[in-house]
């Protein structure tokens, strides 16, 4: 079988002497894929994510919360240990999460209407949903 091609199928390979040859990690490089919109990814990601509303305390939660912090305020010298369920707003977007930490009262800053722990961590008053503690059971 003889076709157009014959005189050349059988040529040795080319190799430029003006040209260096190529390495292998520069021609792969060539048909690696790239991100034609930079940052696009995480920009979906954080859209993506969900962030909660913060909850509306009725007039007796409301109530009931300030009790637990006149209890709290009276026996601040006992370093009382408390579980404590807040409302820690998102940097990035509206919104944010309950999140509930356990630590010992280190006082109550009512200038600035927060709890301080004694981990350095300060709650706002207004961001409190729940304080559990073992001073509040005989209020029960």
């Amino acid at each position: 079988m003889t076709g157009p091609y014959d005189d050349m199928i059988n040529l040795p390979h080319h190799v430029s002497k003006a040209h260096p040859q190529m390495s292998l990690i520069n021609r792969a490089a060539q048909f690696a894929p790239f991100a034609a919109l930079t940052g696009y990814d995480a920009a979906v990601k954080e859209a993506a994510r969900l962030t909660g509303k913060r909850i509306a305390l009725d007039e007796d939660a409301l109530d009931d919360l300030a009790m637990k912090l006149r209890v709290l305020a009276d026996r601040i010298a006992d370093h009382p240990e408390i579980v404590i369920t807040y409302f820690r707003p998102d940097d990035k977007k509206e919104g944010g999460a309950y999140v509930t930490s356990v630590g010992v009262v280190k006082r109550i800053d009512d200038y600035e209407r927060a709890i301080v722990l004694v981990s350095g961590e300060k709650i706002m008053m207004e961001d409190i949903l729940d304080i559990a503690c073992e001073l509040f059971k005989d209020l029960i």
